[in-house]
Parts: C-alpha cells; sequence; structure tokens
C-alpha cells in the first residue's frame, strides 16, 4: 500500500489543471483546520471551500466499489473506516463554517472543475457583498 498515492492522482491534477487555467489559486493538500491531521486535495482559505477527489476503490464509490475477494472482512473494515472518516470529516468542516465539495475519481474532470470555480466566484461574491 506504500505505492498508493495520496495526492497528485490523475483525477485530482486533471481538476487542478482546470481550475487553475481559470484563474484560480488554491492550495494543495492543506489542512483547513488547525490541528486536523486530514488534508484537503484544493483548499480554498478565503472562501472557505475544501474540494475532495476521492478514489473510488478506497473511498467505497456505490456505483465502482467491488470488494477484493481475498482477505474481504479486513478490505470491508478498512473502506467502512475510510467512509466515515470521510464524514466525519464533512461534519467538522461544515461545523466550522466550511463548504465541502467532493467527488469521485470516476467524474469528468471538466464538470467537477466548473462547480468548484462557480462555487468560488460565488463565495468571493457573497463576501464582498457582505463587507
Amino acid at each position: 500500500m506504500q505505492a498508493i498515492r495520496s495526492r497528485d492522482t490523475s483525477p485530482e491534477l486533471a481538476l487542478r489543471s482546470l481550475v487553475h487555467a481559470e484563474g484560480l489559486r488554491y492550495r494543495v493538500a492543506a489542512k483547513p483546520l488547525p490541528g486536523m491531521r486530514r488534508t484537503a486535495d484544493l483548499l480554498f482559505r478565503p472562501t472557505r471551500l475544501a474540494v475532495f477527489v476521492d478514489g473510488c476503490f478506497w473511498h467505497g464509490c456505490p456505483v465502482h466499489f467491488v470488494p477484493p475477494k481475498t482477505n474481504p472482512d479486513y478490505w470491508n473494515e478498512k473502506i467502512d473506516r475510510n467512509v466515515q472518516r470521510d464524514r466525519d470529516t464533512d461534519m467538522k468542516l461544515t461545523e466550522a463554517g466550511w463548504l465541502v465539495l467532493r467527488f469521485w475519481e470516476h467524474q469528468l474532470p471538466a464538470e467537477c472543475a466548473a462547480l468548484v470555480v462557480d462555487t468560488v466566484r460565488r463565495r468571493r461574491s457573497e463576501t464582498v457583498r457582505r463587507t
């Protein structure tokens, strides 16, 4: 499992490239909250937006996840813990005033990027209106 990338995966790089091409800047693999041991794939601090690109296997995609036939008990527990950690992360960030966007690795990068760009721009304009 050492060889499994936790960042800079192909889907993540594709999303980052498209978002960057739209002129948006972000942090990569950054912790949204102090003391939080979890990192977002893309982080927009001023607009409090955390973006995660989840792998279908590691995060239990309801469409593509196929449990391994070898050592199924271990893998089912492992994937379940990952999913629970994802929900816990979403809850903690939402409680702290962040918006969380999660995408599956099989989603089209252009569609994901469009949603990220629209969300960041909308949240920026809402922030400007409040001040």
